[in-house]
This record gives C-alpha cells, structure tokens and sequence, in this order.
C-alpha cells in the first residue's frame, strides 16, 4: 500500500508540470480528488487493512491528498499569473483615440410642457394642487354635479375598479378634493394623468389634463376670458387666435369650450382638427352653484370659474405634432427631436 501511495504521489507530480490551463488542472484535481477520484479510491480500501496498519496508512493518505492539493493551488497562481501578464501585454489601450460621446438626457414633450404651464399658472398667482390618480366615484361624478345617467358614467368611457372607485377620467376631483380643505378666495391648477377607454389620431387611453378652479367675491364670466386668453397668449405667443363656443358640462354654468387655430394646417382643414381648422384646447365656464354648494361653499357669497385643458393636445400644437399616440411609443427618433 505505502508503495502503491508512493507511486501515485510521483505520478501527480509528473502530470502536474505538464498542465497549461486552468481547465487541465480541474480535471486533474477531478481525477486525483474528486469523488470518484484515485485518493477516494484507495480511501475505501482502507477497511481491509488491519488494525495496525490503518493508522499509517491514513496518515500517509492525507499527506499525499495534501501536497496533491498544495500541488493543485501552486498550478493555478502560476496559470492565472501568465494569463494576466499575457493579457497586459496584447491589450494595449491608446489613450489618444476620442471617447465615447455621452448624450445628455431631456424631458419628454409632454413633461416639458406641463412645467411649462405650471410657470404661467405660478407666474399669475395660482397654487399647483395635486390628488390620486384611482379616485371615489363620488368625487369623479357626484360631486361635479353629474347624474347617474350621464353617458360619461358608461364603462365605455371610464374604467371603473368597482362600482365605488375608478381611475379618474379628469383632473376635476382634485378641484373637489381643493374646495373641501380651502376657504375662498383662491385660485389653483393640478396638472396630471387621467384615463379613459378611446384610442386614435387625437385620442389615447391614458392622457394629461391640466385643470384650473378660480373661487372668490364677484368672479365673472369676464375674468374668466380674460385670464384663459392671456393664459393661451403666453402658451403659444401674442398673435395667437383662440375663440369660445358655447357648450354644455354638468359642472359649469354657463360653459364653452375654447379653441386654438390648427397650427398643423394654419386652419385651412385636416384630421387633426377633422378639416374645421380650430382644435379643441380646453372646456370651461362658470361652477356651478349645485357643485359649491356640495363643498360647503354658499353660491349667494361666491362664485368662480374652471376650465381644463389637454397637455397633449398643446404639445401637438406647440410642436406641430399630427398623431398624438407618437407620445407613447417611446421612438427614440422622435423623442430625440425635442431638447
């Protein structure tokens, strides 16, 4: 057994000095110490020896395993060391050629837009609120004086979680969720997203609104034109044509709506503005004296003016952009096109 031992010994250390890679050596090391290895191998044959000579034995067994592995590890640091003299070497990096260019990033159109608004907002006195995008029914209709009836209820217009919650079709509650903490006078916008099932040229599930809520003593029809035309003037610039349609919203009386001329093409008629040269900028009017009577608020005492516009809608114009749902499609063509 001890020359059986003996032999093996100078037989590793032969074969050792002969491996070059890191795979030669773990299959060296299989061979000599794995499981089914020649170390393992003789370790079983240990129970037929006798009493006397299992104690030698075992102890010669685990000096060679050891110098086997001493072996093993002396290999390794001399291959891995080669290896990165090798690489330093044939990798040679010239300092001279030009860099990889870093492009810095930039808001999205549509973000760029907003912080836009929200400075003219600021600029002419108005807080920035903000509220949930999953709202209380009763602060998405209810309490924006809508009835059950009305065909923005339908769930082919919102997208209700339950017969309680949906996610919000307009920046309106945040208005609502306002007026049940503030008292009048006051003035304050909320830009953010809203939901509703649509999609095409002009429309997307998911889009943005900025909505405005002006509640005081003596607020007029007057201030509001006054206040959304100047708005729309430092939006687009001083030439800028806008005109109000009368209209009708559950929440506002009287209302209208506000339009901005195509600037896609210059009003003469195309399918952004379904070739009537005006685009749809923004619904507005008078609250309704039902909707500050549900905030507490005495419609004898106050009054106000809202209005909401869709962001998306005044980017298309300020960029002259003809298909809304380029915004979410994330086309880094297109999006590299804004800075």
């Amino acid at each position: 057994m001890k020359e059986k031992l003996s032999l093996l010994k100078t037989q590793a250390k032969e074969e050792i000095l002969k491996l070059n890679t890191l795979q030669e050596v773990e299959d060296f090391r299989i061979k000599y110490l794995g499981k089914k290895g020649l170390i393992t191998e003789i370790s079983k044959g240990m129970k037929n020896l006798s009493s006397e000579e299992r104690p030698v034995i075992g102890q010669l067994l685990n000096e060679i395993r050891e110098e086997i592995t001493n072996f093993i590890e002396s290999k390794k640091e001399e291959i891995t060391k080669a290896l990165k003299e090798k690489q330093l070497k044939e990798e040679v990096i010239d300092i001279t050629l030009s860099g990889k260019k870093v492009e810095l990033g930039r808001l999205h159109p549509l973000t760029e837009t907003a912080n836009l608004l929200k400075k003219i907002a600021m600029d002419m006195g108005f807080d920035v609120a903000d509220g949930p995008e999953i709202e209380l029914v009763k602060y998405n209709f209810d309490a924006l004086n809508i009835p059950e009836s009305h065909p923005s209820r339908d769930i082919t217009d919102t997208f209700y979680i339950s017969d309680e919650v949906c996610l919000r079709t307009q920046t309106s509650p945040v208005q609502v969720r306002y007026m049940l903490e503030k008292k009048p006078p006051f003035r304050m916008v909320c830009v953010g997203k809203v939901y509703r099932p649509d999609y095409d040229v002009s429309h997307t599930p998911m889009f943005h609104q900025m909505e405005g809520l002006m509640v005081g003593k003596d607020i007029s029809f007057a201030n509001l034109k006054a206040i959304l035309t100047t708005f729309m003037e430092k939006v687009f610039g001083e030439n800028t044509k806008v005109r109000f349609r009368p209209h009708f919203f559950p929440f506002t009386e009287p209302s209208a709506e506000m339009d901005v001329e195509c600037v896609i093409c210059k009003g003469k008629g195309c399918r952004v503005c379904k070739n009537s040269g005006w685009l749809e900028i923004m619904g507005c009017g008078m609250v309704d004296p039902e909707v500050l009577k549900a905030v507490g608020y005495n419609p004898d005492e106050v009054s106000g003016f809202a209005f909401g516009m869709g962001i998306e809608r005044i980017t298309m114009l300020r960029h002259g952009i003809d298909d809304l749902r380029a915004f979410f499609e994330n086309d880094t063509r297109f999006l590299k096109q804004f800075k």
